[in-house]
């Protein structure tokens, strides 16, 4: 398996700002290339391509040598390779018949990562063997910097990252040929629901919680938002409160990350076989479309209504959950079965009943049929689970 280990790093004055100015240069070179072929293809209707744009750097780094020419020449790479992929996905963006949204340029605070392709290539991981107590990975230009590894580093690294965070640095390594770590069978199946008033519930009833960490710094943010307003653009004092209201937004997702990753090594732990439903977040949360009245205005669209839902869903983290579940149960030796969410809270799981009715309310499910009453949110997982289990073994006949 391919696999991604994030560390803290431990830069010495000296080495943020080498870590800080290199980002920078990264930054200019992707505008400069994305300008190269903005101006070729408007002036002269030539396409530039990454290969055109990669010859070109031996160049460049010659006139700059102060400059461009003290970073890894394959991070660089690595950099044109990341506008080229941009310019790719516009274009298959496009004759999908989506909104495309053509490159932008990259400002101040908008590039904090750079990748080195290979590790041994102007980096190394784990650089200082033989120290007796810290680890430490070497970038050119920089230096040895020290990391403060938490956890043991598996398969094979293939690529090295830096990443900044608000003040702080990151190290990511991906890593190829991760082993498995199955866990033990259990014999158990289950179906799990998503929600907002639960982050999870089963189809044996429990329930995972859902610790709505962005409602809870809500305060707190607003606070610091409100701090912000008040202060002149470009002055140093904006710039702290940025960066309070920058932090406080980083707690918040590594407390939702946090709350995900417990909530998936439950499920993984307890069930050999987890369903889910296959969602599509970013339609559901996506804002409503105006509805012109004919008369030069617009119909009511309930945006106002749908708003608070798609912020409730949005805390909730209902992606990077599933994201983190199908990870987790990949390396436990877990089957993890995604079905088509249509009409499982409507359903009613003992007689097949279907109908708007059935939903009395966001906890309370009673079938108008039979009179079957549930926790609707168990209804519902009961039914993933039948529709997992029924593709499963289509499959298995197939």
């Amino acid at each position: 398996m391919r696999r991604s280990f994030q560390f803290l790093l431990r830069p010495t004055g000296k080495q943020a700002a080498a870590l800080a100015q290199c980002l920078e240069d990264h930054r200019v070179l992707y505008n400069a290339a994305l300008e190269h072929r903005r101006t070729a293809y408007r002036k002269a209707g030539v396409a530039v391509r990454y290969g055109q744009q990669s010859a070109e750097l031996k160049h460049i780094r010659a006139d700059d040598p102060d400059g461009q020419g003290r970073w890894s020449f394959s991070s660089q790479q690595a950099t044109l390779r990341r506008l080229d992929k941009a310019y790719r996905a516009f274009f298959d963006r496009v004759q999908a018949g989506r909104t495309p949204g053509f490159p932008r340029f990259k400002g101040r605070g908008r590039f904090d990562t750079v990748q080195w392709p290979k590790d041994g290539d102007g980096c190394r991981w784990h650089s200082q063997p033989h120290h007796p107590t810290a680890t430490y990975v070497r970038l050119q230009g920089v230096g040895h910097v020290r990391v403060h590894q938490h956890r043991r580093v598996l398969g094979t690294v293939k690529t090295i990252s830096i990443k900044r965070e608000g003040a702080r640095w990151f190290l990511v390594l991906s890593c190829d040929e991760v082993p498995a770590q199955p866990l033990p069978a259990t014999g158990a199946v289950a179906g799990v629901d998503v929600g907002v008033a639960w982050l999870a519930t089963t189809s044996d009833g429990d329930h995972l919680d859902n610790q709505r960490h962005l409602a809870t710094s809500a305060s707190r943010l607003a606070a610091a938002q409100r701090d912000l307003a008040g202060k002149r653009r470009g002055s140093n004092r904006r710039g702290k409160a940025v960066a309070r209201v920058a932090a406080l937004h980083a707690k918040v997702r590594r407390q939702r990350l946090d709350s995900a990753h417990k909530a998936a090594l439950a499920l993984v732990r307890g069930y050999d076989v987890i369903v889910h439903e296959a969602l599509n977040v970013a339609g559901m949360t996506r804002r409503a479309a105006p509805q012109p009245d004919g008369e030069g205005g617009y119909l009511p669209n309930r945006q106002a209504a749908k708003s608070g839902l798609n912020k409730s869903i949005l805390d909730a983290g209902w992606s990077a959950f599933l994201t983190i579940l199908s990870h987790k149960a990949e390396s436990a030796g877990r089957q993890l079965i995604a079905v088509n969410p249509a009409n499982t809270s409507r359903t009613c799981s003992r007689c097949g009943h279907c109908a708007e009715d059935n939903r009395v309310s966001q906890a309370v499910f009673r079938c108008t049929g039979c009179g079957h009453e549930a926790h609707a949110d168990v209804n519902a997982a009961i039914n993933v689970l039948r529709a997992g289990l029924a593709l499963r073994e289509a499959a298995q006949a197939a």
